[in-house]
């Protein structure tokens, strides 16, 4: 199996390395490395268009070839689909993130979006985040991490992805817990609660800089959720797809007569 594995926080990451040497001792493995040149965290779904991209050779410690780029982590999933490494991956690997990414933050992060495009591209794949050793349930990072079980969780899941139920157009996030974890449950993303606050902080020469994101996010406490896993010590498995239609919508509108939005107001007066 052709595997590509890249992530959000760098070729050089501690946590991409570890998952790297994982896949590595997957039998029928073939592994690519493309990832960022540097942190590009909450990146999303961000591409460059508008300028050429830089690629680099980078040697990691066991004498293995992988590609840095000054792009975005969607633009690497990019590189690989148009013919940057020999064969077209089969299987999307981004990760391991340094930090969770849980409930509503996945629609910031570069390691799901990074995912996200292999659904773009009809491959299956996984994004893999781990919380650091603080236990922290929002996106502050604590300073340390353990990421060996993760990546053999991960492993695991590639060696047997044929007998893993995964449905056409679907990504696995995937979020592990610091510590060992109790076990691994399927779940449903849950809702964040952030406490931004517009702050200003400098004010010179007719400029004003503001901070508007605040540090202590909380989340719904309900059963079945990504963050009721983590908080209970497992391993959190969220299935998720790029269908963003809402059908209960469509109905919704198609019962509308949108056909006379396009005739002036005034028509229609008696």
């Amino acid at each position: 199996m052709r595997v590509l594995l890249t992530n959000d926080d760098g070729i050089q990451a501690t946590g991409l390395n570890a998952m790297r040497r994982a896949l590595l001792e997957v039998a029928e493995v073939d592994l690519s490395v493309i990832a960022p040149d540097g942190n590009r965290s909450a990146y999303g779904r961000m591409i460059t268009t508008r300028e050429p991209l830089w690629i680099e050779e980078v040697e990691f410690d066991d004498g293995s070839i992988g590609f840095a780029t000054d792009g975005s982590p969607v633009d690497c999933v990019r590189f690989a689909a148009l013919g940057l490494v020999e064969s077209q991956p089969e299987l999307i690997v981004s990760g391991i993130n340094h930090g969770a990414n849980l409930g509503d933050d996945i629609t910031y992060s570069g390691t799901v979006a990074a995912a996200l495009e292999g659904i773009v591209l009809g491959l299956p794949a996984i994004a893999v985040s781990q919380q650091s050793r603080a236990r922290e349930m929002d996106f502050r990072l604590g300073e340390r991490f353990d990421f060996e079980q993760a990546a053999a969780f991960v492993a695991r899941v590639v060696e047997e992805l044929e007998r893993v139920p995964f449905p056409d157009s679907t990504l696995l996030n995937v979020n592990c817990p610091a510590g060992d974890a109790r076990g691994a449950r399927a779940c449903r993303l849950g809702k964040r609660i952030y406490r931004d606050r517009l702050e200003l902080t400098e004010e010179t020469g007719g400029r004003r800089r503001y901070r508007i994101y605040g540090d202590d996010p909380t989340y719904h406490e309900e059963d079945g959720t990504d963050f009721a896993a983590i908080a209970d010590g497992y391993i959190a498995v969220t299935p998720l797809h790029f269908d963003l239609t809402d059908q209960s919508g469509v109905e919704a509108l198609g019962g509308f007569d949108l056909d006379r939005l396009l005739r002036p107001a005034a028509s229609e007066v008696e």
